[in-house]
Order: structure tokens, then sequence, then C-alpha cells
């Protein structure tokens, strides 16, 4: 099994910045890569990107790639979601999933909350 805590949401300003963490705990050595998604009220849950735990590939959606940045920090089994110039639509409640490596069974964090005020 693989527990996933999402931190370092908060409300912000609109231009500002946040970085969000997702510290995995566990069998960690089974999952192949870490995503982000985000579901704003009323709308579906969507994808912000994800990274590659061996080579550290990363992907982006098109909504925040030059302005979020995803990395890892392999010996603390964390994930890290970078984002700056946030904007008011960028709110939502954060959830970091991760992969297991062997069938695509995903492990999803509790989520945390962003708020850009306008």
């Amino acid at each position: 099994q693989v527990q996933l805590v999402e931190s370092g949401g908060g409300l912000v300003q609109a231009g500002e910045s946040l970085r969000l963490s997702c510290a995995a705990s566990g069998r960690t050595f089974i999952i192949s890569d870490t995503k982000w998604f985000r579901q704003a009220p009323g709308k579906e849950r969507e994808f912000v990107g994800s990274i590659e735990w061996n080579f550290g590939i990363t992907y982006y959606a098109d909504s925040v790639k030059g302005r979020f940045t995803i990395s890892r920090d392999n010996a603390k089994s964390t994930v890290y979601l970078q984002m700056n110039s946030l904007k008011p639509e960028d709110t939502a409640v954060y959830y970091c999933a991760a992969v297991r490596r062997d069938d695509g069974f995903v492990y999803w964090g509790r989520g945390t909350q962003v708020t850009v005020s306008s």
C-alpha cells in the first residue's frame, strides 16, 4: 500500500505563487509516476501534470504549462508542484495520485485547497 498526503495549499492573490507537496509513504518503490489533478467546484477533476519517478520526465496540461513545475525528491518520496503566476481560475482542490507500476492502480491523496483571489 501507498499513502499520499498533500500539503501547502492556501489563499493567495492573483499573480502570487504556492508550492504544494505530496509526501508518499509505505511501499513507494512500487510507484512508477505521480500525477497532480485538480477539481474546481461544479467541475470535473482535471489533469494538471505528472512526473515519472526514474528519470523525472514531466508532462503538463496546456492550461498550466509555463506556470507550474513538478519536481521530485526521491530520498524524501515527495513530489512538489510549484505554481507561479496563479490565476483565479486555478482555484480548486489539488490532489496527487501515485500510479502503481505493475498494473496502473492509482492511489489518491485527500487533496489540499488552493484559492486564488482576484
